[in-house]
């Protein structure tokens, strides 16, 4: 076990070493001037992280016995209704190795749909939160009362920590980018969700040293993407860092999102002081800022105080849930340790809508519409 450990950590580490020596040519970041051209020829970006109601997670969403076409036309209609413009879509690495050619297949339907409804999505290509345990076929119910009971990681940790499984992730990388690198119809793409979260908490199988893979992992991902020469910026979101940092004190991984991001794209569940302050120093990046992840509630982040701000300081604006079904997130996260099972909580955390598509606060409803100009 000792001995296939350390082969393991040789090929990784050579990995990573013929990565950082490889020529920059074909994987240039784009410039301040193309990633500010580039976004003032965008609409005020709003919309949602979107999974459909009868999904618990990626894999549910994205495979031929579970995928819904019609649900999704539905639900993104829905979104076209207050205006929405965007909506920030989870992909995942065991769908391109199970059927590569079918997963192509429903992500140009849902693509299809989409700009249908006017709609251009941010499309997420790996995610570091919830179960390490990523698995094909049927998924588990959602756990009563528990919020994002079922949402996997990908690459799943066994992948991460196998050097040998990365040729099948550049595959996949480069595959679906690849596909789908001069379409106009998606706005973006996220290469890693939250690439620094741990789950240990809830998750004992978490990998150890997991962080170590990923710093290695996260720019070879970025490469990997640009090396399939997308006409589509770049991102990876930095996550909830409130206060403006000195930035010897940002950690490697925030450092190495901020400095790979073509767009700046940032994670903030807090009050909108915390949030205003986190856009006024992502800014001095001069490149486009954009919230991939707002709006908890019960922790003080609302669309009643956030989308003003966010639309005066020309921020993107995508929140966390759209439609309340089987990720249940409109629960908050301590349900993990109380579920609501008997009772519901005195107000929903995350989500737009209820499952018939009526808005959960009509006053939200209402805010978004004014903001984005829908009557």
């Amino acid at each position: 076990m000792r001995v296939a450990k350390c082969l393991n950590w040789m090929i990784f580490l050579a990995l990573a070493i013929s990565s950082a020596t490889k020529s920059p040519a074909q994987t240039a970041r784009w410039t301040e001037q193309q990633a500010n051209t580039w976004y003032a020829q965008q609409p005020w970006l709003i919309g949602s992280n979107y999974t459909p109601r009868s999904a618990i997670n990626q894999l549910e969403m994205w495979q031929e016995a579970t995928f819904n076409p019609e649900q999704i036309d539905q639900e993104l209609g829905w979104a076209e209704s207050l205006g929405m413009n965007t909506m920030r879509v989870f992909l995942h690495d065991l769908l391109w190795q199970q059927d590569a050619a079918g997963f192509q297949k429903r992500v140009d339907q849902l693509l299809t749909i989409a700009a249908r409804h006017h709609i251009r999505p941010m499309l997420v290509l790996f995610d570091s939160c919830w179960d390490p345990s990523p698995h094909l076929g049927p998924q588990h119910a959602p756990v009563p009362g528990v919020h994002n009971s079922g949402w996997v990681q990908g690459p799943g940790a066994a992948a991460l920590a196998d050097p040998q499984q990365y040729p099948r992730l550049k595959a996949y990388v480069q595959g679906i980018v690849g596909a789908f690198a001069k379409d106009e119809r998606i706005l973006a793409w996220d290469v890693w969700n939250e690439p620094g979260s741990d789950n240990t908490w809830i998750y004992p199988k978490e990998l150890k040293d997991k962080k170590t893979y990923v710093l290695a992992l996260l720019p070879q991902v970025f490469e990997w993407a640009r090396e399939a020469n997308p006409a589509q910026p770049l991102t990876s979101g930095v996550c909830c860092v409130d206060q403006a940092p000195d930035a010897s004190k940002l950690s490697e991984l925030e450092q190495i999102q901020l400095r790979e991001s073509d767009v700046i794209t940032f994670h903030n569940y807090s009050w909108p002081e915390y949030f205003k302050g986190q856009v006024a120093w992502l800014k001095k990046y001069n490149r486009p800022v954009i919230c991939t992840e707002f709006m908890a509630r019960s922790a003080g982040s609302t669309f009643d105080t956030i989308l003003p701000i966010a639309k005066e300081q020309k921020v993107g604006a995508i929140n966390w849930g759209f439609v309340v079904g089987k990720t249940q997130t409109h629960l908050p996260w301590e349900s993990w340790q109380h579920p609501y099972v008997q009772n519901q909580p005195p107000v929903w955390f995350h989500e737009v809508l209820r499952a018939d598509g009526t808005p959960y606060r009509q006053a939200e409803a209402n805010l978004i519409r004014q903001l984005t100009g829908k009557k």
